[in-house]
Formats: C-alpha cells, structure tokens, sequence
C-alpha cells in the first residue's frame, strides 16, 4: 500500500511499506508501515474515531485524517481550511464525534458537521497555547494550556478556568479517572481535583525517579513565570532532567495513574504512594512524552529513544533501528489491536504479526 497524500501545498505525506532494519526486539510487534510528514515537520497528537474509522494526525504543518483501515486521507486541514493556527499539539473526539484540535497559539478549533468553531482567550479561553484535552463523563471538555486548565462546556460554549488552584499553570496532560476525578500533569508536578478540592503531588512527594545517570537539570521550563518556551529536552546536545516536569498522564481502570516525567521515567500512583520505573527497569529512555494502555492491558511509552511496551512483566522496544522514523517519540495511540507512533517526519503504524 503506497498512498500518495498531499497537505495543502505545504508538505506531502505519503505512506510507503517499511520492513524493520533489524529483527524487532518487540516480539511479534513490529512496524508495518510508516507515513512520511517531512524531514522537519513533528507530529505531535493522534486521535482515532472508531465510529468513522478516521485516524487523526496533528503536526506542526496542520492536521490530516485518514483512514484508519485502508490508509488514505480524507482530509487535510490548515489556515485555508479553518484551523486556527497550523502547529497542532492536542487531539479530541468526543463521544459526539466532533474533533477538538488544540493549537500552539491559536487557541482550539473544534471541527463538528463540518463546521469549524474556534475558541480564544477573547471567548473565555484560558489561553492561546493549547497542549491537552479530556472529556470527563459530565460532557465537558477539560482543555490543559499553558495558563492554567480551562473547563468547557459544549452545549452553552461556557468556560470555566483554574489557575491559582494548580501545582504550576503549564498543563500538558488531562486524564478523568472512573471516579470522575481530573489528573492534570503540569510542569510542575501533577494536580487531581475531585470536583471539591484540588492535590498536589511533585518530585518531593514521589513523582519522577532519581537521578541515576547524573544528567545535567534543564531549565527549559516557565516555572514561575509566563515565559514563553520550547520544548527541546536537551542541555549541550544530550539528554537533560526535571522530573517535577510530568509531560503525559492516564488513568488506568484499575485505578491507578501513570504518568511520563522529563527525566525520571514514568510514574504511577496507587492512591497511596509512587512507583517509578526507568530505563534501569527496561523502559527505552528516561525522557517519556506520551503514555496509552492498549486493549489487551500492556502499556506503551513514547520516549526519547523509542517507543516502550510493558505488559506488567517484560519490557520490549521498537527504535530507529526497527523502522521507526525517529527516536523521539512525541505522540502514542492505541487503536483497536494496532498501536501507532508518532514522531519527527512522521507515523509509524505498529502490528502484532
């Protein structure tokens, strides 16, 4: 299957069949075929409609959907076509079926029967850097920013925000756990509000693993400030750390929260205390961007070294070397039995062959 798929003139994506390099350490998983987005274009968001069978891929040139089963596009999206801002970093579909798109500056675009909608600071936002979402089961869309979290409600398009409440105001990741309570990961630890009271947890209280490679600490962060930032992880060319930094988090169904730290691997709460697991214990790398729980229960990391599965004993990974198309792996989704990755130039879709 070679799909030649075009993004508005600005970058093609063309799907191209790629055995692995090397024999996958992963078991029977490997890449089965990857989806090129250009040598300087980063995806940073995946979103999978079950209903449609649309997989929706959010870059830093724009957004694509395709089709999940055959592969093809359906659809490109960027300024021309409603989108707000190119740079997309975060992916919703609701159990409505619309898709929420958050934005690096240009707030979120909300796509539903085929009409845009685009909310900014002006309609309540809480700000114009949009980096995380999660629909809790009352319906309403919990928006993570870079300026606190921002509560939405679809059917009034009412906002609500929280700032002063948080650990820290950069908010990168939002789970709803089966109580109905919000996980926030921030840059400075993470945050649970029980729709009463607001928890803090940071590397002081569990959160990130030591420093068992002495990497130099990164200041790289708007902690305590509202500087504007990037998000590269190295200091002088190499890995850095700064664990208080919690870049992604899940709620598992058997209540436990899993979380990916900048530097102190992952991190999960058993409501008591925190376990962490790093590259010591068989994770690819210590830098972890993006954490989802597949169907059968294992769990899949995107790190800086590849992408991780652990399915509560062993640990495999999938790098460079096994086909995918980088090792900074920025976005994980699991999507019925398939897995998909994606990274700096592209897709990665993974198979249990």
């Amino acid at each position: 299957m070679i799909p030649q798929l075009f993004l508005a003139a600005l970058f093609v994506l063309t799907g191209c069949e790629r055995a692995p390099q090397t024999p996958s350490p992963a078991g029977r998983w490997q890449v089965a075929e990857t989806f090129q987005v250009g040598p300087q274009a980063y995806v940073r968001a995946l979103a999978h409609d079950s209903a449609a069978h649309t997989l929706w891929v959010g870059t830093s040139l724009g957004a694509l959907a395709v089709n999940s089963t055959t592969g093809e596009i359906r659809n490109t999206y960027t300024r021309d076509s409603g989108l707000a801002n190119e740079y997309v970093f975060a992916a919703l579909v609701d159990k409505r079926g619309a898709t929420w798109l958050g934005t690096n500056g240009g707030g979120v675009s909300r796509l539903q029967n085929q009409k845009w909608r685009t909310y900014f600071p002006l309609h309540g936002l809480a700000d114009y850097w949009v980096y995380s979402f999660a629909e809790h089961p009352d319906g309403h869309v919990w928006i993570g920013t870079w300026a606190g979290v921002s509560v939405l409600d679809p059917a009034s398009g009412q906002i609500q925000n929280f700032l002063k409440e948080l650990v820290n105001e950069w908010v990168y990741g939002i789970a709803i756990d089966a109580q109905g309570r919000v996980w926030l990961a921030t840059e400075g630890g993470v945050n649970m509000y029980d729709g009463k009271t607001w928890r803090a947890w940071t590397h002081q209280e569990g959160v990130g693993a030591p420093n068992i490679h002495n990497l130099p600490f990164s200041e790289n962060t708007g902690l305590g400030t509202r500087t504007r930032h990037n998000l590269d992880v190295l200091v002088d060319g190499g890995a850095s750390y700064n664990p208080n930094y919690v870049f992604c988090i899940r709620a598992a169904p058997d209540g436990k929260i899993w979380v990916g730290t900048w530097g102190g691997g992952v991190s999960v709460f058993d409501g008591t205390q925190w376990q962490n697991f790093t590259s010591a214990d068989g994770l690819a790398g210590d830098i972890v961007y993006a954490l989802t729980q597949a169907q059968d229960g294992a769990w899949w990391f995107g790190t800086d070294r590849g992408v991780t599965r652990f399915d509560g004993k062993q640990w495999t990974t999938l790098t460079k070397a096994q086909g995918l198309m980088d090792n900074h792996v920025y976005a994980v989704l699991a999507a019925g039995a398939d897995v998909w990755v994606g990274t700096r130039e592209g897709v990665a879709h993974l198979k249990n062959q």
